[in-house]
């Protein structure tokens, strides 16, 4: 029989691929084809750095990197250039999750919009280096700006709707689990 941790991991597992489907699903519908609609937000982005900030073991670096090269590929965008990074995103946030457990949200969310940010100028580097068309800066930047003011909404869907809560010090589940 599977311990209650592991059954939980899995299960958020399969919430987040199951997310990932349906933004995936709603992105590829024909809903509205004509031009110049402003772009939305990067949900499944947004639910990545909300979830790694609070429980990083929900948030698999594989399942990020195999979720997000699956959309590069489907979208037509550059394979690997955003899936790399975003795994370095969500890597540069696990590294930080302890120090930012005790940190006012206003904290949190300044440091997964610099991320974002340094993430889009980094991907538009590497794009010029390679001579590889992109897409309007300006679009870009309308889509970070909109993915940054549902991060909020995003935290407060995954706390209060899903449960995904930060870790306090006393309830780390792997020295829970070694005692």
């Amino acid at each position: 029989m599977t311990d209650r941790l592991t059954l939980i991991r899995w299960l958020f597992w399969l919430v987040l691929v199951s997310i990932a489907a349906a933004i995936l699903f709603a992105r590829l519908l024909p809903i509205d084809l004509t031009p110049g609609r402003l772009p939305g937000p990067d949900l499944l982005l947004a639910i990545c750095f909300a979830w790694v900030l609070r429980r990083p073991d929900y948030v698999p670096v594989m399942l990020v990197a195999v979720l997000f090269f699956l959309m590069d590929m489907l979208f037509q965008r550059v394979p690997g250039v955003w899936s790399l990074m975003v795994v370095a995103g969500v890597e540069f946030l696990r590294r930080r999750e302890t120090s930012l457990r005790e940190q006012p949200f206003l904290v949190e969310w300044g440091m997964v919009v610099a991320t974002m940010f340094a993430m889009l100028v980094a991907q538009r580097l590497l794009l010029v280096v390679f001579f590889v068309d992109q897409v309007p800066f300006g679009r870009a930047l309308m889509q970070f700006l909109s993915t940054a003011m549902a991060y909020p909404l995003i935290v407060f869907v995954s706390v209060y709707v899903l449960g995904v809560v930060k870790l306090q010090p006393g309830d780390d589940p792997i020295a829970r689990r070694a005692a």
